[in-house]
């Protein structure tokens, strides 16, 4: 009874921890989301997609830096230096985006990094970042 008894408490205990740590990080986005507000022209939440982890994060778009961010990460690239921007039903790898999703994936320098968009945000991030191809001029307009 007593093994039981410690098993459950463990598992529970486990549980409580994993929760404290979502609910700390969701506070932490948060925290980052306020504060790039009042320097960016759009600013969502995403998640950061590499093979098959992904990672929450924060992205925001002044008038010339795109910028991914979490607690753990402080990311961003020059607006000029992206060669390519694509919106996309599908990930590099050929993985479908789950549904309600897109992906939002930057090419730079040869080097591609993906991001996952909620359907809702992609509007104001095709105004904002629209897609183009390499070779095309870098536009950016204001989100509406």
């Amino acid at each position: 009874m007593l093994g039981i008894l410690t098993v459950v408490g463990v598992v529970a205990l486990a549980f409580l921890t994993w929760y404290l740590l979502r609910t700390l990080r969701q506070d932490k986005l948060a925290d980052i989301t306020q504060r790039r507000r009042q320097t960016s022209k759009l600013v969502t939440r995403a998640q950061y997609v590499e093979g098959l982890e992904s990672l929450p994060v924060v992205l925001s778009l002044s008038e010339d830096t795109f910028y991914y961010e979490n607690p753990d990460l402080n990311a961003m690239f020059e607006l000029r230096r992206i060669d390519e921007v694509e919106y996309d039903d599908e990930f590099a790898t050929g993985r479908s985006v789950p549904a309600g999703s897109h992906a939002l994936r930057l090419r730079c320098h040869g080097a591609t990094f993906e991001f996952l968009l909620a359907d809702s945000t992609v509007p104001q991030w095709t105004a904002a970042l629209p897609p183009r191809t390499a070779g095309s001029p870098v536009s950016t307009r204001a989100a509406s």
